[in-house]
């Protein structure tokens, strides 16, 4: 079984060398990316597939739930290569439809290691347990809250202080919130983008007005 990875992986570079030959330099001269996705290691097509990019424009983290928790060493470590290295224009946090991830995170069940990482998201079911109530359906109450959940995680980023030094050194940076529609591939923009500290006011503030509107039953 894993032989065949390897195969698989000579079929693919045979293919991209007949398609241009000289595609890796190609690569070794590649701008630095001007995109960091932060998405969900539950992800099922390739982000830079989404967007229409090469892989090296797009500089990519993924973890459990898309989450982005300001004392994650990982998150930080690719926020501060992103960041300060790389000087990426723009942040993108993106869930997607039918995550796995927040649906545990819902459950009533007991889930190890994983209800320690997840509890940012089992929070916000639990202070919006009367709207979610009002869903009958699991798989459209699971996508509000992951909707509500890129949105607590752009608020996350935008507190972050390796974003908020980017600011203060007037470094162009913008923070994004997307979700994912896995059913037909296309990305929706939930407007919550922010980019500068006096922007991220809003976001920072206990319910901003893409929140409330999902509070209010919008439907992903």
């Amino acid at each position: 079984m894993i032989a065949t990875l390897l195969d698989n992986n000579l079929t693919w570079a045979a293919e991209r060398a007949r398609a241009d030959a000289n595609w890796l330099q190609h690569r070794d001269d590649a701008a630095p990316p001007d995109y960091l996705w932060i998405g969900c290691s539950d992800s099922r097509i390739p982000a830079h597939e989404l967007v229409g990019l090469e892989p090296g424009e797009l500089l990519v983290h993924r973890n459990i739930a898309n989450l982005a928790p300001n004392g994650d060493l990982n998150l930080l470590a690719v926020l501060q290569l992103a960041l300060e290295t790389l000087k990426v224009r723009h942040i993108i946090v993106c869930g997607h439809t039918g995550c796995r991830s927040v649906h545990l995170a819902l459950d009533k069940r007991r889930h190890g290691v994983l209800d320690h990482w997840l509890r940012s998201v089992r929070r916000l079911g639990e202070d919006q347990a009367a709207t979610l109530r009002a869903v009958r359906d699991p798989e459209t109450r699971t996508n509000i809250v992951a909707e509500w959940n890129v949105v607590d995680q752009v608020r996350s980023l935008a507190g972050n202080p390796l974003v908020r030094d980017a600011w203060r050194r007037r470094q162009p940076l913008t923070l994004h919130g997307w979700m994912h529609a896995i059913r037909d591939g296309l990305l929706s923009d939930l407007e919550v983008s922010v980019s500068s500290r006096a922007d991220a006011a809003r976001l920072l503030s206990p319910a901003p007005a893409t929140q409330r509107r999902l509070s209010a039953g919008r439907r992903p």
